[in-house]
């Protein structure tokens, strides 16, 4: 009892989500939609990008993005740079994917240069910048890709929407970076210069990683129903090059996907529920994405509050800015918090703590504007 307490405690994001997907199925017992209901297409992407980037810290296999770093000689540049390619590299590979590979990378590199007072402060911002980016494009966030799906507007159109939202959050993201290095703006890195290691990079086993990586964004990107097949390739694939990659996966984190997604599952399907939302809901979209995003997260939010909505830009603009809230309001901060709890553990309270400011202090001055703009006819 004092283990599974002892985990239970050590692990809080998990206890929430099989606590809620408990007390949804006594509210309404499981019906024979709930596997069906169940985004298997999600967890499967996720699995495999999961064990691909176990393969990639392995095999060392981001080296050439750390020794770019090495590049920037100040900590403020270094840091837009890391921030940047979270903010970047979300609107094509979706928010969650970007810190699986950008979160580790700058614990890597900060505690190389000896700056590891600047992690949280600086992954909290990349948990901002993977957010506010990602939600320009359709398939940027699972909830964009679920309601873009559901919308029938052209990618273009979609995206002149969502323009503006993500332009101020760049510029505020510039102001954060300046205001953490406020004290001595050009602090040097003090990263060490290294030898490239391009002649001996492509090793087999690197080699066999970068494609299995193709693989997996080539399947999120085109939304291909083949997904099983990626799944197994990738599978069977680190199976043969190397299988104590499967011992290194964190499959705690797709246990917590998969109870947010039966959670979302039983309480749509429930009458009273239904009844309720759809009474309350029209008319107040954009807050209650918001809100009901801090108890089940955005994409099960946006699921459920779909069929009820009458304005549509209400509905995905408070989606896309409900993750500033807290780490329940996007699946994707839950990520970012396991990388750093695997990293540091026992430092879970200090990442919420740190995550909560710094993402309040950015909710608080784009959320007005959120408002103002769900008023724009996006259908």
């Amino acid at each position: 009892m004092r283990k599974i307490l002892a985990f239970l405690k050590k692990e809080p994001m998990l206890t929430a989500s099989v606590l809620a997907a408990a007390a949804a199925l006594i509210i309404t017992p499981p019906g024979p939609g709930l596997i069906s209901d169940i985004d298997w297409r999600t967890l499967g992407t996720l699995l495999m990008m999961l064990c691909v980037l176990e393969g990639f810290k392995k095999e060392d296999v981001l080296r050439p993005l750390a020794d770019l770093c090495v590049r920037f000689g100040r900590m403020t540049s270094l840091s837009l740079f890391l921030i940047f390619g979270v903010f970047f590299s979300s609107m094509f590979v979706t928010n969650d994917v970007s810190l699986i590979i950008f979160v580790p990378l700058t614990i890597s590199v900060f505690r190389e240069a000896g700056k590891e007072k600047y992690i949280l402060p600086v992954i909290s911002m990349e948990n901002i910048a993977a957010i506010r980016g990602s939600l320009l494009t359709p398939f940027g966030s699972p909830q964009n890709l679920f309601l873009y799906g559901q919308s029938g507007v052209s990618a273009p159109h979609f995206m002149l929407h969502m323009l503006p939202l993500c332009v101020m959050s760049a510029a505020l993201l510039i102001v954060f970076v300046m205001c953490l290095y406020r004290r001595d703006i050009k602090e040097t890195s003090g990263l060490p210069q290294k030898k490239s290691e391009s002649g001996r990079y492509f090793q087999p086993r690197r080699t066999a990683y970068i494609a299995l990586f193709v693989v997996v964004i080539t399947t999120i990107l085109t939304r291909t129903g083949l997904w099983p097949i990626s799944l197994a390739v990738v599978l069977i694939a680190i199976l043969i090059v190397d299988r104590t990659v499967f011992l290194r996966v964190d499959y705690v984190l797709l246990i917590t996907f998969l109870c947010f997604f039966v959670f979302s599952s039983s309480i749509s399907s429930n009458a009273a529920i239904a009844g309720f939302l759809r009474s309350s809901v029209a008319g107040r979209e954009y807050w209650w994405a918001i809100g009901l995003s801090q108890i089940i997260s955005n994409v099960p939010a946006s699921i459920v509050l779909y069929p009820f909505s009458e304005n549509f830009a209400g509905l995905i603009y408070g989606a896309d800015t409900a993750g500033l809230c807290s780490i329940i309001g996007s699946l994707a901060s839950v990520i970012n918090y396991r990388i750093y709890v695997r990293e540091y553990p026992g430092r879970g309270g200090k990442f919420i703590k740190v995550f909560t400011l710094v993402s309040w202090a950015f909710f608080i001055i784009v959320v007005i504007p959120g408002l103002l703009l769900s008023g724009w006819e996006f259908l």
